[in-house]
Protein backbone atom coordinates (compact mmCIF):
# COMPACT_ATOMS: atom_id res chain seq x y z
CA UNK A 1 0.00 0.00 0.00
CA UNK A 2 1.43 3.07 -0.81
CA UNK A 3 2.04 5.87 2.28
CA UNK A 4 -0.89 8.16 1.10
CA UNK A 5 -3.27 5.53 1.40
CA UNK A 6 -2.86 4.52 4.80
CA UNK A 7 -3.92 7.85 6.57
CA UNK A 8 -7.61 8.11 5.33
CA UNK A 9 -7.80 4.24 6.92
CA UNK A 10 -6.24 5.37 10.35
CA UNK A 11 -8.60 8.42 10.84
CA UNK A 12 -11.81 6.09 10.00
CA UNK A 13 -10.31 3.64 12.66
CA UNK A 14 -9.63 6.04 15.19
CA UNK A 15 -13.43 7.71 14.12
CA UNK A 16 -15.04 4.55 14.62
CA UNK A 17 -13.33 3.77 18.02
CA UNK A 18 -14.13 7.00 19.25
CA UNK A 19 -17.74 6.51 18.43
CA UNK A 20 -17.73 3.42 20.00
CA UNK A 21 -16.24 4.45 23.01
CA UNK A 22 -18.79 7.60 23.14
CA UNK A 23 -21.59 5.58 22.63
CA UNK A 24 -20.84 3.08 25.49
CA UNK A 25 -19.67 5.77 27.97
CA UNK A 26 -23.18 7.39 27.35
CA UNK A 27 -25.20 4.16 27.80
CA UNK A 28 -25.02 4.25 31.75
CA UNK A 29 -25.47 5.95 35.38
CA UNK A 30 -23.43 9.74 34.49
CA UNK A 31 -21.73 11.13 36.99
CA UNK A 32 -18.36 13.60 37.51
CA UNK A 33 -14.97 13.80 39.74
CA UNK A 34 -13.61 16.94 40.71
CA UNK A 35 -11.31 19.16 42.69
CA UNK A 36 -9.82 22.37 43.62
CA UNK A 37 -9.47 22.87 39.63
CA UNK A 38 -13.08 23.16 38.92
CA UNK A 39 -13.34 26.50 40.75
CA UNK A 40 -16.57 27.65 42.35
CA UNK A 41 -18.96 25.18 41.31
CA UNK A 42 -23.19 25.48 40.32
CA UNK A 43 -24.33 22.65 41.82
CA UNK A 44 -27.65 23.43 41.07
CA UNK A 45 -26.96 23.67 37.55
CA UNK A 46 -25.17 20.43 37.71
CA UNK A 47 -27.86 18.50 39.07
CA UNK A 48 -30.33 20.05 36.48
CA UNK A 49 -27.79 18.76 33.84
CA UNK A 50 -28.10 15.30 34.35
CA UNK A 51 -25.68 14.45 36.63
CA UNK A 52 -26.55 11.72 38.55
CA UNK A 53 -23.53 11.22 41.01
CA UNK A 54 -20.07 13.05 42.04
CA UNK A 55 -17.10 12.06 43.84
CA UNK A 56 -14.91 15.24 45.21
CA UNK A 57 -10.98 15.05 45.72
CA UNK A 58 -11.37 15.35 50.00
CA UNK A 59 -7.60 14.99 50.98
CA UNK A 60 -3.56 14.05 49.49
CA UNK A 61 -1.11 12.40 51.61
CA UNK A 62 -1.02 13.41 54.85
CA UNK A 63 -1.00 17.13 55.50
CA UNK A 64 -3.25 18.52 52.17
CA UNK A 65 -7.10 18.83 51.99
CA UNK A 66 -8.49 20.49 48.66
CA UNK A 67 -9.45 23.54 49.12
CA UNK A 68 -12.61 23.11 47.74
CA UNK A 69 -13.29 20.02 49.63
CA UNK A 70 -15.92 21.44 52.69
CA UNK A 71 -17.31 24.04 50.20
CA UNK A 72 -18.06 21.16 47.38
CA UNK A 73 -19.34 18.79 50.19
CA UNK A 74 -21.71 20.41 51.41
CA UNK A 75 -23.04 22.32 48.66
CA UNK A 76 -22.93 19.31 46.48
CA UNK A 77 -25.29 17.50 49.20
CA UNK A 78 -27.63 20.54 48.97
CA UNK A 79 -28.53 20.76 45.62
CA UNK A 80 -29.39 16.55 45.83
CA UNK A 81 -26.37 15.03 44.01
CA UNK A 82 -25.20 12.13 45.35
CA UNK A 83 -21.64 12.22 46.65
CA UNK A 84 -18.54 10.87 47.87
CA UNK A 85 -15.09 11.34 48.94
CA UNK A 86 -11.79 10.68 47.70
CA UNK A 87 -8.50 10.08 48.79
CA UNK A 88 -5.01 10.93 46.76
CA UNK A 89 -2.88 8.48 47.75
CA UNK A 90 0.87 9.79 48.23
CA UNK A 91 4.17 7.15 48.35
CA UNK A 92 6.72 9.01 50.15
CA UNK A 93 3.80 8.81 53.73
CA UNK A 94 3.92 6.43 55.90
CA UNK A 95 -0.39 4.84 55.52
CA UNK A 96 -1.35 5.45 59.05
CA UNK A 97 -0.75 9.14 59.09
CA UNK A 98 -3.30 9.40 55.42
CA UNK A 99 -5.91 7.33 56.60
CA UNK A 100 -5.72 9.48 59.76
CA UNK A 101 -5.28 12.37 57.92
CA UNK A 102 -8.71 11.32 55.78
CA UNK A 103 -10.73 10.22 58.70
CA UNK A 104 -10.36 14.06 60.26
CA UNK A 105 -11.85 15.80 56.94
CA UNK A 106 -13.93 13.16 55.43
CA UNK A 107 -17.63 12.58 58.17
CA UNK A 108 -19.16 9.91 58.59
CA UNK A 109 -22.78 10.21 56.56
CA UNK A 110 -25.06 7.36 55.49
CA UNK A 111 -25.79 8.93 52.49
CA UNK A 112 -22.21 9.37 51.13
CA UNK A 113 -21.08 7.08 48.48
CA UNK A 114 -18.38 4.83 49.31
CA UNK A 115 -15.47 6.21 50.05
CA UNK A 116 -12.18 5.92 47.34
CA UNK A 117 -8.84 5.48 47.07
CA UNK A 118 -6.91 6.89 44.41
CA UNK A 119 -3.76 5.12 43.72
CA UNK A 120 -1.17 6.11 40.50
CA UNK A 121 2.30 6.78 39.94
CA UNK A 122 3.16 10.96 40.24
CA UNK A 123 5.67 10.42 37.42
CA UNK A 124 9.43 10.29 37.35
CA UNK A 125 9.42 14.08 36.59
CA UNK A 126 7.43 14.63 40.07
CA UNK A 127 9.51 16.46 42.62
CA UNK A 128 7.06 15.37 45.13
CA UNK A 129 7.23 12.19 45.38
CA UNK A 130 9.20 10.49 42.00
CA UNK A 131 9.81 6.97 43.27
CA UNK A 132 7.76 3.37 42.38
CA UNK A 133 7.65 1.39 45.45
CA UNK A 134 7.79 -2.58 44.90
CA UNK A 135 4.26 -4.17 44.63
CA UNK A 136 4.54 -5.85 47.68
CA UNK A 137 4.81 -2.52 50.10
CA UNK A 138 2.18 -0.46 47.92
CA UNK A 139 -0.74 -3.87 48.19
CA UNK A 140 0.15 -3.96 51.75
CA UNK A 141 -0.64 -0.16 52.30
CA UNK A 142 -3.83 -0.37 50.06
CA UNK A 143 -5.21 -2.72 51.89
CA UNK A 144 -4.24 -1.00 55.02
CA UNK A 145 -6.11 1.64 54.18
CA UNK A 146 -9.30 -0.09 52.55
CA UNK A 147 -9.56 -2.13 55.46
CA UNK A 148 -9.21 0.85 58.03
CA UNK A 149 -11.95 3.18 55.68
CA UNK A 150 -14.69 0.10 55.15
CA UNK A 151 -14.48 -0.28 58.92
CA UNK A 152 -14.80 3.84 59.81
CA UNK A 153 -17.39 4.20 56.99
CA UNK A 154 -19.29 0.88 57.06
CA UNK A 155 -19.11 1.10 53.17
CA UNK A 156 -16.86 -1.15 51.34
CA UNK A 157 -14.40 1.14 49.47
CA UNK A 158 -13.62 1.78 45.94
CA UNK A 159 -10.34 1.49 44.20
CA UNK A 160 -9.51 4.48 41.62
CA UNK A 161 -6.45 3.57 39.58
CA UNK A 162 -4.53 4.21 35.96
CA UNK A 163 -3.07 1.70 33.40
CA UNK A 164 0.43 1.97 34.03
CA UNK A 165 -0.72 1.58 37.91
CA UNK A 166 -2.96 -1.60 37.28
CA UNK A 167 -0.82 -3.30 35.70
CA UNK A 168 2.05 -3.01 37.68
CA UNK A 169 0.54 -3.39 40.95
CA UNK A 170 -2.93 -4.65 40.63
CA UNK A 171 -3.46 -6.92 37.46
CA UNK A 172 -3.54 -9.74 39.71
CA UNK A 173 -4.81 -8.63 43.71
CA UNK A 174 -7.48 -6.94 45.34
CA UNK A 175 -10.60 -8.11 43.45
CA UNK A 176 -12.86 -7.76 46.53
CA UNK A 177 -13.02 -4.17 46.16
CA UNK A 178 -14.77 -2.46 43.59
CA UNK A 179 -12.66 -1.03 40.75
CA UNK A 180 -13.05 2.38 38.82
CA UNK A 181 -10.78 2.70 35.89
CA UNK A 182 -9.26 5.39 33.96
CA UNK A 183 -9.20 4.57 29.98
CA UNK A 184 -10.01 8.14 27.95
CA UNK A 185 -9.32 6.49 24.51
CA UNK A 186 -10.70 3.27 24.49
CA UNK A 187 -13.00 1.23 26.12
CA UNK A 188 -11.77 -0.72 29.32
CA UNK A 189 -11.73 -3.87 28.22
CA UNK A 190 -9.21 -3.14 25.43
CA UNK A 191 -7.30 -1.77 28.56
CA UNK A 192 -7.95 -4.17 31.56
CA UNK A 193 -8.78 -7.09 30.18
CA UNK A 194 -11.42 -9.05 31.79
CA UNK A 195 -11.18 -7.11 35.25
CA UNK A 196 -14.25 -6.41 37.14
CA UNK A 197 -14.76 -2.87 37.16
CA UNK A 198 -17.84 -0.76 38.05
CA UNK A 199 -16.99 2.58 37.41
CA UNK A 200 -14.89 4.29 34.11
CA UNK A 201 -13.47 7.47 34.05
CA UNK A 202 -13.57 8.15 30.12
CA UNK A 203 -12.84 11.80 29.46
CA UNK A 204 -10.98 14.35 31.60
CA UNK A 205 -12.36 16.94 28.80
CA UNK A 206 -15.89 17.00 29.51
CA UNK A 207 -18.44 19.90 29.50
CA UNK A 208 -21.13 20.39 32.32
CA UNK A 209 -23.61 23.54 33.25
CA UNK A 210 -22.26 24.60 36.67
CA UNK A 211 -18.85 24.03 35.78
CA UNK A 212 -16.19 26.87 34.13
CA UNK A 213 -13.56 24.26 31.82
CA UNK A 214 -13.11 20.62 31.34
CA UNK A 215 -14.04 18.00 34.28
CA UNK A 216 -13.34 14.79 34.50
CA UNK A 217 -16.35 12.22 33.25
CA UNK A 218 -17.55 8.98 34.47
CA UNK A 219 -20.25 6.52 34.60
CA UNK A 220 -21.40 4.10 36.79
CA UNK A 221 -21.97 0.54 34.64
CA UNK A 222 -25.44 -1.08 36.13
CA UNK A 223 -29.02 -0.15 36.22
CA UNK A 224 -30.54 1.71 39.16
CA UNK A 225 -30.92 -1.54 41.82
CA UNK A 226 -26.96 -1.67 40.58
CA UNK A 227 -26.79 1.79 41.89
CA UNK A 228 -28.73 1.65 44.79
CA UNK A 229 -26.61 -1.58 46.04
CA UNK A 230 -23.29 0.36 45.07
CA UNK A 231 -24.35 3.33 47.34
CA UNK A 232 -25.45 1.16 50.19
CA UNK A 233 -23.48 -0.42 52.48
CA UNK A 234 -23.08 -4.06 51.79
CA UNK A 235 -21.97 -3.44 47.87
CA UNK A 236 -20.28 -6.19 46.23
CA UNK A 237 -18.34 -5.54 42.97
CA UNK A 238 -19.98 -7.41 40.09
CA UNK A 239 -19.15 -8.64 36.53
CA UNK A 240 -20.51 -6.34 33.79
CA UNK A 241 -22.32 -8.46 31.29
CA UNK A 242 -20.64 -8.78 28.68
CA UNK A 243 -17.87 -7.22 30.52
CA UNK A 244 -19.04 -3.63 31.32
CA UNK A 245 -20.72 -2.96 28.15
CA UNK A 246 -22.12 -4.48 25.60
CA UNK A 247 -20.25 -3.56 22.21
CA UNK A 248 -22.09 -4.30 18.83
Amino acid sequence: MAPGEERPRQRNECGARQRKRRKAAQSHEQGIDVSKYQGDIDWAQVKASGVQFAYIKATEGGDHIDEKFQQNWKVAKAAGVPRGAYHFYYWCRPVQDQIKWFFEHVPVERDALPPVLDVEWYGAASEKCPKKVPKEQALKAIQTFLKAAEKHYGKKPMIYTTIDFYRDILVDDLHDYPLWVRTVNAVPQERYGDRRWVMWQYTDQGRVPGIKGNVDRNVFVGDETAWRHFAGPAFVPHAPVPNAVAMN
